[in-house]
């Protein structure tokens, strides 16, 4: 299982904390960008993110919580990002959006949060590399695992050969709730381990599950 870090909730600023992430044994820096549009809340400026995470080493999975995403592929396609995942409720036309970002040869995830049905989004399941599932109500950082979300992940688990997507899950995972998803290929975890000083420790207890 591969664990992918949010520096949204820290002890430590937005660019210490992305560093500490790039040396630690993760295997993604997870990037949340809210607009205050589709989420109540606002934490980025293009030019600032793409600015912080320009030298970061590890591939980036980037989160866009905004609406119209198509207006900041072009920015953020400059850090070679390997997934740029996105609610497909965003945009007036996913399946464009999808094929202009794999045009630029980066994956593409689909985001499924906690109220939304699985058979909504069914015909988009054969374009996307990977699945994410909101494990809390997008926007903020620090939520618990909602295990209402558990019935979803098991059936992507059994349309995953069909359509040949990676599962991942996003929000409230600790080294306890992620024995409810370990049948899942990334796990996104944020304050369990930002809150801490040992990154690579809280990393090691999801890791060795």
């Amino acid at each position: 299982m591969k664990v992918a870090v949010s520096y949204i909730t820290s002890i430590n600023d937005r660019y210490t904390t992305i560093k500490l992430i790039d040396k630690s044994n993760a295997d993604f820096i997870h990037v949340d960008l809210m607009d205050g549009l589709y989420v109540e809340k606002k934490n980025f400026e293009i030019d600032e993110i793409v600015g912080e995470l320009k030298h970061a080493t590890k591939p980036l999975d980037i989160h866009l919580m905004v609406e119209e995403p198509s207006q900041y592929i072009d920015a953020l396609s400059s850090l070679i990002p390997h997934c740029i995942n996105i609610h497909p409720k965003t945009t007036k036309d996913f399946k464009s959006l999808v094929n202009s970002i794999k045009q630029k040869n980066i994956k593409v995830g689909l985001v499924i949060n906690p109220d939304d049905e699985i058979k909504e989004f069914i015909e988009y399941f054969s374009l996307v590399d990977q699945i994410l599932v909101m494990s809390v109500v997008p926007g903020r950082g620090g939520q618990l695992f909602m295990l209402e979300v558990l019935p979803k992940l098991k059936e992507l688990k059994i349309l995953k050969h069909k359509f040949n997507y990676k599962i991942a899950v996003d929000g409230g995972i600790t080294d306890e709730t992620i024995k409810y998803v370990n049948f899942v290929d990334m796990v996104v975890s944020g304050s369990f381990i930002c809150l801490h000083k040992d990154y690579n420790k809280q990393i090691d207890k999801l890791k060795n599950i």
